[in-house]
């Protein structure tokens, strides 16, 4: 059947009385399956199998036709059927909280996924969890269904059980955060030390003498990389840290704005202020004008962000951009090259901070 025939058999209508191999396929209701694109291509259905697969013996003319009908019948393989015949289900997992930041975390990650498994056969499936709750249970489902071929967890601790359990299992994963705890495993992280220490340089030349740092929770492995970046950046710079209480980057906004208010109402407020966050630092910049300061003035701020809004609403505070996007592609990279067996020594990454083109100049 040449390409001007498989043009026709591709417009022409399909009832549901119709009879032959096509009987039912396109309709709205049923899937195109090999069987489809065989009739449509005048192949074999093992040859169409093994063009789309790529298989070394099929010509390329033939693999690309074929393709080209897949495609416009919108053919997807049926994962039942490949997990039954290869033990593999070409599921990527995501495991995020949904408590992660608000300004685009969530997406960003995903779309930089997205990007890589595209040109692959790997499909990418997001598993919501609530991090106050047992952060193995989304893991250990995910083990012993086997649903996903690798998987992909944020939020890492220095001493994490679910990187132990999947490295138990030699099961393929990547984290977004560093461990330690004696175990090489695949990773991207943003550098949170250098950022740290990057900020109190900023602050420090602007005159700032006294400097707060919103941090995430201290149970989390970027906790203790931007303390150490803080603490040096402190002494290095001779100035002080002016303490931002119990308060973390995973408080709830009204209570960030509150605490800020506060501290900035205290007998020795900070004038300048550190954000891991640039959803929290919308409530900081909130605090500290209701207790009256200015900010760019009185005060300033050094935020990160994962996308640049910041200084589309507040152009006086200096930004560092994270590229979770960026992110979410150095780890897709990373779990398909160690589900194809690649050493997880190779496949481990820092990002650095880079400051906002939008940020204010000194």
């Amino acid at each position: 059947m040449d390409d001007s025939n498989i043009s026709k058999n591709l417009g022409r209508p399909l009832s549901g009385k119709q009879s032959g191999p096509l009987s039912g396929t396109a309709s709205g209701n049923a899937r195109p399956t090999l069987k489809t694109i065989a009739y449509m291509t005048g192949l074999g259905i093992t040859t169409v199998s093994r063009a789309l697969k790529d298989a070394p013996d099929i010509g390329v003319d033939t693999k690309e036709r074929v393709r080209l009908v897949a495609a416009q019948l919108g053919y997807q393989p049926n994962r039942a059927g490949v997990r039954l015949r290869t033990g593999k289900t070409n599921v990527i997992a995501l495991v995020l909280s949904i408590e992660e930041e608000l300004m685009g975390f969530t997406s960003q990650m995903m779309v930089g996924i997205s990007e890589v498994l595209a040109g692959t056969q790997y499909h990418l499936v997001l598993t919501p969890h609530v991090h106050q709750k047992d952060p193995m249970a989304p893991v250990r489902y995910i083990l012993d269904t086997g649903s996903a071929d690798g998987m992909i967890i944020s939020r890492t601790l220095p001493d994490d059980p679910r990187v132990a359990l999947m490295t138990e299992r030699n099961f393929p994963f990547a984290t977004h955060g560093r461990t330690d705890m004696g175990i090489c495993h695949p990773f991207h992280d943003f550098d949170n030390e250098a950022y740290a220490f990057q900020a109190v340089e900023r602050l420090a030349a602007r005159g700032r003498r006294r400097i707060a740092l919103l941090a995430p929770p201290s149970k989390l492995s970027y906790y203790l990389h931007t303390r150490i970046g803080f603490e040096r950046g402190l002494a290095t710079f001779g100035v002080a840290e002016a303490a931002m209480g119990r308060i973390t980057s995973e408080a709830p906004l009204d209570e960030i704005r509150t605490q800020m208010q506060a501290l900035m109402q205290s007998a020795e407020p900070p004038d300048g202020i550190i954000s891991i966050s640039g959803s929290s630092t919308i409530a900081l910049v909130a605090g500290l004008e209701a207790a009256g300061r200015r900010l760019g003035q009185e005060v300033d701020i050094v935020s990160k962000q994962s996308a640049e809004f910041l200084n589309w609403i507040r152009p006086e505070i200096y930004t560092v951009n994270e590229s979770v996007r960026q992110a979410g592609r150095e780890l897709a990279k990373a779990v398909i090259a160690r589900i194809d067996g690649v050493a997880p020594e190779l496949l481990q990454s820092i990002s650095g901070p880079v400051w906002s083109a939008m940020a204010p100049r000194d």
